[in-house]
């Protein structure tokens, strides 16, 4: 893929996210709040229903960065919470190039990236990353 400042990578979906898909991350990141699997629980807390831990679309996202720059390194990757992801919401990772510096053997790319839920294409999560890409890479 040739990339410029200004090139959008092609948009990874994920979803419908799923009660089984919430109750998996827990397991596999040890966050059990309850908030996110209890239905009466959630309700409890004031929220119309379970929602998806942060740090899930978060890492959804990670997967679309390393997919973007196979054989790349991720050498910064940041991003801040905008919203909760409800049952059902499909997940749609976005980066868009912002930088690129030449490096000793290779470069280093800096993207923008984002994720939207839909229904409603609400940003969920916004962040950056930067990628080292060394020389003779097919990135």
């Amino acid at each position: 893929m040739t990339l410029d400042v200004g090139s959008t990578l092609v948009v990874r979906e994920f979803g419908p996210v799923t009660l089984e898909a919430i109750v998996r991350y827990a397991g596999a990141s040890g966050d059990f709040n309850s908030i996110h699997y209890d239905e009466k629980f959630a309700e409890s807390a004031g929220y119309p229903a379970v929602f998806a831990q942060g740090m899930m679309q978060a890492a959804l996202l990670g997967t679309a960065v390393v997919e973007w720059f196979p054989g790349a390194s991720v050498r910064t990757f940041g991003v801040r919470f905008r919203d909760q992801v409800w049952l059902n919401d499909t997940l749609c990772c976005r980066g868009t190039v912002t930088a690129i510096e030449p490096t000793d053997g290779g470069s280093v790319v800096t993207i923008e990236v984002g994720v939207t839920a839909t229904p409603g294409e609400r940003v969920v999560l916004t962040g950056a990353a930067e990628i080292k890409i060394p020389d003779g890479s097919t990135n």
